[in-house]
């Protein structure tokens, strides 16, 4: 942690990292507690949002779970506009920008540009990112790109359905390392990649490229290519979680998951309502893998008013809790696809197709594994789990 702080100190550009501190860091705590305090009060807003602007994407990766578009479906500013602002009223100003490739949406810089306290983490495969585009990010401050690493060479380009995507990769790293912005990487650990990212030499190889935070996921197989031999088994799943929490003791970046909580309990943060998601039609979605809604934005409704009355969503976030304190579309499908259709719920995913997939999903582990949790042992990342990430009574 010591080594990461002096990176901080002297890596960004000072304007950046004092967004970073404050819209992200302070602000991002403050949004957290309001959320708890509405959920004490039987009100529900989530804490954060994220966004997927777009359907296009210049890569086409195993478990995918968008389908582009002809032409492609993309959130117009007015809306993301809109949107952002309604969150700011409920004191919620982080937001993840993610795609298909958010790059390819010629308007997100002019919503950036709207909103100068609100923070965003752009989630991007960072073959798009020039000089000048992390150039623009440096002047804006409050933007952090974090770039998609999906194994080494070879296995990046298998993963990810292009060539030479691991060194495109590499070029916009140097963009935004060279322009002194606060970045990230992240992986989605699946059994092709787990033995190369789940490594100390993977991660002072990122810190040595700039990068200030890790983010591991674990893969899940949904989309039209979903790739079930890739998911991870239980024992890799523990292996993972216990890489994870000894390599926070001493690794010269932050590392991030978002599925365990400092007891090394399993959460899922659709589930306790910690956030949700809109696509680029503008339904609103429990998250991005799981495709179904039944509430919209683009008629311009009030999202605190749309939250408030869904109960597709609600219902969702019972259903979830209660059938496991992990990933429900990974290990109980058949429940999901039950809601889905006695809510009468509309597949999002442009595929036409979305029950089927569930119906073709065979269970599998994801992070819930009773009587095998691994609690965190640094005290930074302790404390701030205990704090700001954790179930707010959603489990019972």
């Amino acid at each position: 942690m010591s080594t990461f702080l002096k990176r901080m100190l002297v890596e960004p550009d000072k304007r950046v990292l004092r967004k970073f501190v404050w819209d992200f860091g302070f602000k991002g705590m403050r949004a957290v507690q309001k959320f708890e305090k509405r959920m004490k009060k039987g009100e529900f807003f989530p804490a954060f949002m994220f966004l997927s602007v777009t359907d296009s994407c210049n890569l086409s990766c195993q478990g995918c779970w968008v389908t582009q578009s002809e032409p492609a479906k993309k959130l117009n500013v007015e809306v993301m506009d809109r949107v952002i602002s309604q969150c700011k009223e409920k004191g919620c100003s982080f937001f993840g920008i993610m795609g298909g490739e958010p790059l390819l949406h010629t308007g997100l810089f002019e919503l950036f540009h709207k909103h100068p306290d609100a923070y965003f983490l752009l989630f991007t495969n960072g073959t798009l990112i020039t000089d000048k585009i992390a150039a623009e990010m440096r002047s804006l401050g409050n933007v952090s790109p974090l770039i998609s690493i999906e194994g080494s060479v070879d296995v990046s380009d298998t993963r990810r359905g292009s060539q030479d995507v691991y060194e495109r990769t590499m070029v916009g790293i140097e963009h935004c390392r060279k322009n002194r912005l606060i970045f990230g990487a992240a992986t989605s650990v699946c059994k092709s990649n787990i033995n190369d990212l789940a490594t100390e030499s993977f991660i002072n190889e990122l810190a040595g490229r700039g990068v200030h935070y890790l983010w591991y996921y674990i893969y899940r197989p949904v989309g039209p290519n979903p790739c079930p031999e890739l998911v991870l088994s239980q024992e890799e799943v523990v292996a993972l979680r216990r890489f994870i929490v000894n390599a926070r003791k001493n690794a010269p970046m932050i590392i991030v998951d978002a599925y365990w909580d400092h007891e090394g309990k399993a959460i899922c943060p659709a589930a306790v309502g910690m956030a949700h998601h809109i696509n680029p039609a503008g339904d609103v979605e429990p998250c991005p893998p799981i495709q179904f809604a039944m509430d919209n934005i683009g008629d311009g409704s009030n999202l605190a008013d749309l939250f408030a009355r869904s109960e597709f969503l609600a219902k969702f976030r019972k259903l979830a809790c209660e059938s496991s304190r992990g990933c429900i579309i990974m290990e109980r499908p058949d429940l999901l696809k039950d809601l889905v259709l006695a809510e009468g719920a509309r597949d999002s995913s442009g595929r036409n197709c979305g029950t089927k997939e569930l119906d073709n999903m065979k269970p599998h582990m994801s992070q819930h594994i009773p009587g095998q949790e691994i609690p965190e042992t640094s005290m930074a990342y302790r404390f701030a789990k205990k704090n700001w990430f954790f179930g707010f009574g959603a489990y019972g």
